[in-house]
């Protein structure tokens, strides 16, 4: 009796120490203990750290404990703090000071566990939207969809969230018939909302404010699903995603058709995560991508362009290309991608430009989205102009036509933005002036898209779409003196002189209005008015 009259006493003492512990100390000092107490529940009983590091939760299958995260010390994550952003952790301090929790999330904290700096910050906090914009001077509210605030340190922005609740998403049966579109809410009844769901199961409203561990479940993958306190330099892990980066592997967290019907553009993410990371997709996260893929049509179309971005400017954008047609998302992307990639000489161009663009975002240098979109839609634009000279339209005409029609379809997929779409434009419009070369190729040199065209006229000489010939003339004229120059126009010039191109509309030159034309006054033609068209077009300069 006397020794468990000890043993419960003693018992007693240590829940006394235990809630001593995690007793609110300064926000600013918060010891390593009590970061594990805010991590999650308010619990006056939790286990000791030591015991949280060696369990073992499954995140998808479901955590024994998804409230309890595994707490993971410097020593174990071996996160090297010269990688963090300064300003990430005066956001943190600021909210820890103010008595708030706080931590890097995310896919920071992911690329930080690879050894990798991350190029964007997000910062997970029980403070409010409005909470926070009060404690940063430059701080402004966004979103409607999720409200978010934007916390500005000069060019870099620090993207903070509120812990978001567990809210449960309506069943829906697999095996049963799509359900008929409903009536669409207006926007102003979206935004009187905190949560809302669609018929298809897609969420347009989540604005409701939870727990830690709640938060750690409303997102999507293991490995995006870990918290980082820079104060006391540990992780807390929810659902095992340091296991899963081990053994490189992308889980959904929950039922994955459940999660991709939420937000279908999480197809396209398990995608650019697996291209990007070289992970495997677990299986029971990818079996549902096939027959759910068409609810990307569901999806806002400058939503879809901007992860469409993020995956062309991965430094993977071939990888990624690869994973959506095996995958079968890229029909409500890029539809007419098979029908390129089907052909050698269409394959061979996508691949060499995006091999390309993926080499110079390795390298850090600046890449054009413009000229990205250029090279997968040129096959289609060259295939409808063809098809309109042959009805007999001129070729000036007929190729403005077929990239008005191009732009057009493609936007309804995707909102490409008007400055890309014009920077398209000029890229495939200098192309009959490139391969024309003569005496304007003085002139096109002070093009504000020169530079551009001229690297897209490489790709189709190096595709075999074009000879080389023509290439390696623009390689020499660049890089030679006047001299050489003018020895290159005289051995390359194909060009009318401007009395010839006047007598095009004559009687003589013109007598049946169609078909007796030569085809180098026809060339003379098209790029005179290209030459109008474009000369003195002012637009941002991407590249």
């Amino acid at each position: 009796m006397i020794k468990k009259f000890i043993r419960k006493l003693f018992g007693q003492d240590d829940a006394e120490a235990t809630q001593d512990t995690e007793a609110p100390a300064d926000p600013g000092t918060a010891s390593h203990e009590g970061a594990a107490a805010v991590a999650g529940s308010t619990r006056a009983r939790r286990k000791p750290a030591s015991a949280q590091k060696t369990s073992k939760p499954r995140g998808g299958k479901g955590a024994s404990d998804p409230a309890t995260p595994v707490i993971l010390s410097a020593d174990v994550h071996g996160i090297n703090p010269a990688l963090i952003s300064r300003n990430a952790v005066r956001v943190t301090e600021g909210l820890q000071q103010a008595g708030f929790r706080a931590f890097i999330v995310g896919g920071a904290v992911r690329d930080l566990l690879l050894g990798v700096a991350p190029k964007d910050f997000d910062v997970a906090t029980d403070a409010t939207p409005d909470q926070v914009q009060k404690l940063f001077r430059r701080a402004r509210i966004i979103g409607r969809r999720f409200q978010i605030v934007h916390v500005q340190f000069g060019q870099e922005i620090i993207e903070v969230s509120t812990f978001r609740a567990l809210v449960d998403a309506p069943p829906v049966d697999a095996e049963a018939p799509a359900p008929a579109p409903a009536k669409r809410m207006r926007r102003d009844e979206l935004d009187r909302k905190t949560h809302h769901v669609d018929a298809s199961g897609r969420v347009l409203r989540d604005n409701v404010w939870g727990e830690q561990h709640e938060d750690a479940t409303r997102r999507d993958f293991t490995i995006n699903a870990m918290y980082y306190d820079p104060a006391t330099q540990t992780v807390l892990d929810y659902h095992n995603g340091m296991a899963d980066m081990r053994a490189r592997l992308l889980r959904m967290i929950g039922d994955p058709a459940t999660r991709y019907r939420e937000d279908p553009v999480r197809m396209m993410r398990v995608v650019r995560f697996a291209a990007k990371l070289g992970f495997e997709i677990e299986e029971h996260t990818r079996d549902p991508i096939v027959k759910l893929a068409d609810l990307i049509n569901n999806v806002p179309a400058a939503r879809l362009f901007d992860e469409m971005l993020k995956l062309l400017l991965s430094g993977h954008a071939l990888e990624c290309l690869k994973w959506l047609r095996k995958e079968g998302l890229h029909q409500g992307l890029l539809p007419l991608l098979d029908v390129v990639l089907e052909q050698p000489q269409g394959e061979r161009f996508i691949t060499l430009a995006l091999s390309n663009t993926d080499a110079r975002v390795r390298a850090g240098k600046p890449v054009s989205p413009g000229f990205l979109f250029a090279t997968l839609l040129w096959h289609d634009v060259q295939q409808r102009w063809q098809q309109y000279t042959a009805e007999g339209e001129l070729p000036v005409p007929a190729l403005h036509r077929a990239m008005d029609d191009v732009i057009d379809a493609q936007t309804e997929k995707l909102a490409i933005h008007r400055r890309f779409s014009s920077d398209m434009r000029e890229i495939w419009g200098l192309q009959l002036r490139l391969e024309k070369r003569g005496r304007g190729a003085i002139k096109l040199l002070e093009h504000q898209r020169f530079r551009a065209g001229y690297d897209f006229l490489l790709l189709r000489c190096e595709s075999g779409e074009l000879d080389a010939e023509v290439g390696q003339w623009w390689t020499d004229f660049i890089s030679g003196d006047n001299a050489e120059r003018e020895t290159l126009l005289a051995q390359g010039g194909k060009e009318r002189s401007p009395r010839k191109r006047r007598r095009r509309g004559g009687a003589k030159s013109r007598r049946t209005g169609e078909g007796a034309v030569s085809e180098a006054g026809t060339a003379g033609d098209v790029h005179e008015a290209s030459s109008a068209d474009y000369d003195g077009h002012t637009g941002p300069h991407e590249d």
